[in-house]
């Protein structure tokens, strides 16, 4: 999926980012505002998983929103 997309209408994305992550409050999630990078960091620092795990996870994110 072209990230792109996402970070183009996170407003759209960041309920289900929220249901994925319950961690990543309201406010971090707007500092977010679709940045994969950040995402990715912010997932590694609620969740104290590696940079490798948070990837997965963000793979499977992607998949889930594709749908």
């Amino acid at each position: 999926m072209n990230w792109d997309i996402v970070e183009g209408n996170w407003k759209k994305f960041k309920g289900k980012a929220k249901s994925n992550w319950g961690k990543l409050s309201d406010d971090r999630l707007d500092v977010i505002a679709g940045n994969r990078d950040q995402l990715r960091g912010e997932i590694q620092k609620a969740y104290g998983i590696t940079k490798d795990e948070a990837e997965k996870q963000i793979k499977s994110f992607e998949k889930i929103i594709k749908d």
